[in-house]
Formats: C-alpha cells, sequence, structure tokens
C-alpha cells in the first residue's frame, strides 16, 4: 500500500485529465474514419455517458479504497470534472446529434421518456458541484456546506443508473454490474454513520440494568 500511496503521491493531477480525455480521442478517431458502425451516433452518444457513468463510479470509489489504506483523495476532482465533461457532451450529442435541435420533440420526449427525465435530473445536480469544484469556493462555502452539496453526487448516480437501465430494452451483463457497483459503493458511503451509532448503542445496552 505504502508503494502504491507513494507512487500516486508523484502522479501530477494534469496526468489523470490527460489519460482521461484519451477515451474521446478513440471516439472522434471512430467518428472520422467509420469504425463506430452502423449508426455512429448512438454510439457515440452511448460511449459519452457511458465514459460519464464510469467516472463518477470511479470518483465514488476513492472513500472506500482510502479506509483501506489506499490514498488517491487528491484525484478525486479530476475524476469528478471529467465525469461532469463526459455527461455534459452526452447531453449535447443527445440535443445536436441525435434530436437534431428539434426543441419541440425534445421537450415531449421529457414528459413521455422517464429515462430522459432522469438523465436531465442526473446532469442538473452535477451543475453545482462542478461549479464548486476549485479551492476557492471550498474556502467561500466552507467545509461543512460545501460536503453537504457535494452529496448530491449521490442523486447523480442513482439518476445515472436508473437512466441507463431504463434506456436498455436488454439488461446486459455490464449494465448489471453498473448497477451493483453504484449500490455497493453508495451502500459503502455509508457505513462510517453506522459504525459511529454502534458504538453508542453497545454502550447504552452495558448501562441498562441486567434481568434475573
Amino acid at each position: 500500500m505504502d508503494r502504491l500511496n507513494g507512487l500516486a503521491r508523484r502522479v501530477p493531477t494534469w496526468v489523470v485529465y490527460g489519460l482521461g480525455l484519451v477515451p474521446l480521442g478513440f471516439l472522434l478517431w471512430g467518428a472520422l474514419f467509420g469504425g463506430l458502425g452502423i449508426d455512429p451516433v448512438k454510439a457515440i452518444e452511448h460511449r459519452l455517458g457511458e465514459l460519464g457513468l464510469q467516472l463518477l463510479l470511479a470518483g465514488l470509489a476513492i472513500t472506500p479504497l482510502r479506509r483501506v489504506g489506499v490514498n488517491l483523495i487528491r484525484f478525486r476532482r479530476a475524476l469528478g470534472l471529467l465525469a461532469f465533461f463526459y455527461i455534459a457532451l452526452h447531453l449535447v450529442a443527445w440535443i445536436w446529434l441525435d434530436m437534431g435541435l428539434r426543441w419541440s420533440e425534445m421537450a415531449a420526449d421529457l414528459v413521455k421518456r422517464p429515462y430522459v427525465m432522469l438523465g436531465m435530473l442526473g446532469f442538473a445536480v452535477l451543475v453545482p458541484l462542478a461549479l464548486t469544484s476549485t479551492n476557492a469556493a471550498i474556502r467561500r462555502m466552507g467545509p461543512v456546506a460545501w460536503g453537504r452539496l457535494h452529496k448530491l453526487v449521490y442523486v447523480a448516480i442513482l439518476a445515472g443508473v436508473l437512466h441507463l437501465l431504463l434506456l436498455t430494452k436488454v439488461w446486459t451483463t455490464e449494465i448489471l454490474v453498473y448497477a451493483a457497483l453504484a449500490l455497493l459503493l453508495l451502500a459503502l458511503r455509508l457505513l462510517p454513520k453506522a459504525a459511529r451509532r454502534r458504538p453508542l448503542a453497545a454502550q447504552v445496552a452495558t448501562k441498562l440494568p441486567q434481568e434475573g
């Protein structure tokens, strides 16, 4: 663990941003040279959304990893901003490439298709998180208020997973893995609260009079 943490401390944050943009490069290459199948628009749209969800899950995994000794906390902001970037591109692809800026049809889809509304919800809650991702924002808001605001990422992940489940007609193993991983990571984030309650309950129990 110490060796891994030492390596992580030596990796500049810009490397994470650079690696995070590599999939976009492959996607653009495929779009330009015909490597995205018979429906490139859907392929672009799906891949951008998938990358956004993967990066959100990666960011959510940092706290559980830290508990077992792997400290990657300095990369969490980069992962969050990359996730927001890809999800914003996913939305742009839907508005521009898929729907062709047909605003009335998009408005109708919001009402008819729950997965569209869930996707919009996920993006909407990520906007204030991206806008307050700087050190200046943390100082201005205070760490407590900032931390409460950034718990909205849980809503974004749940909305993203439900968006994917409702959008997909066939639930493949990959999609079920995303859903299970999201639920597991969200559950792990609640463990500290449960751990704090258990000692208190045990302490109270020891003070209760014993029967007999």
